[in-house]
């Protein structure tokens, strides 16, 4: 996926989930931020920022911000981001062959699953979830407890005793990484959930990406350790 008038910035401050203050050419900007996650170990002061301008003239803050440098390595943080390069991925890798259908926000029972694929004869659910926090190359998540991450395992689960393949895709907004892993710590039920639905045929992997600027790609699969 692309990204269309990027700019960089400096981070200043976050008052709250959905904006923060950069400083964008000399001149302070209150920014919309396309992430609502804690992102404490990314948004630190004076780390420089990726934002893309809106072209919407009637918007109340004309740049989102997109992704942020961590040391040397860019990390995209837009959430709505993972599920376009899953949707470009599903259609162009070959993963789940040439499917005749992606469905996007497809509803299953008492969830709405992120794609429904038809390819061939297999019908298949697939949830994604973007993975922004990495610690000494191990990326986690979840990074703030998610109780609606808990009910979409169970529910693929729900759904491969009903004859549907099902998948947890963990996208990694990011390049470098030695291997994916739920966050225990922060939320423990989640791990338990995702332990127990792996053995009951969910398929869990991990995806890395390219990351530039003004662009995010898939770039291969990485280690899960469930």
């Amino acid at each position: 996926m692309k990204y269309k008038n990027t700019v960089r910035g400096r981070f200043i401050s976050r008052p709250n989930r959905f904006i923060a203050y950069v400083e964008i050419d000399g001149r302070e900007e209150v920014c919309h931020v396309k992430n609502t996650g804690r992102c404490k170990e990314l948004l630190v002061k004076d780390a420089t920022v990726i934002l893309e301008k809106s072209d919407n003239p009637l918007r109340k803050t004309r740049y989102d911000l997109i992704a942020v440098y961590k040391g040397e390595e860019l990390i995209n943080m837009d959430s709505q981001a993972p599920n376009k390069v899953i949707g470009e991925w599903i259609e162009n890798s070959g993963y789940f062959g040439k499917p005749r259908l992606i469905k996007p926000e497809c509803t299953y029972k008492n969830s709405r699953f992120d794609f429904y694929v038809e390819a061939g004869e297999r019908k298949i659910f697939a949830e994604v979830k973007g993975v922004t926090l990495e610690k000494d190359g191990v990326v986690k998540f979840p990074d703030a407890p998610t109780q609606r991450g808990v009910k979409h395992l169970t529910e693929l689960a729900d759904a491969v005793e009903n004859g549907f393949e099902a998948y947890a895709i963990f996208v990694i907004q990011m390049k470098s990484c030695k291997y994916f892993t739920p966050n225990t710590d922060t939320h423990p039920e989640f791990t338990k959930a995702l332990h127990e639905v792996s053995k009951k045929g969910v398929r869990v992997i991990a995806l890395n990406c390219s990351v530039t600027e003004d662009s995010l790609t898939v770039d291969g699969f990485v280690e899960a350790k469930i």
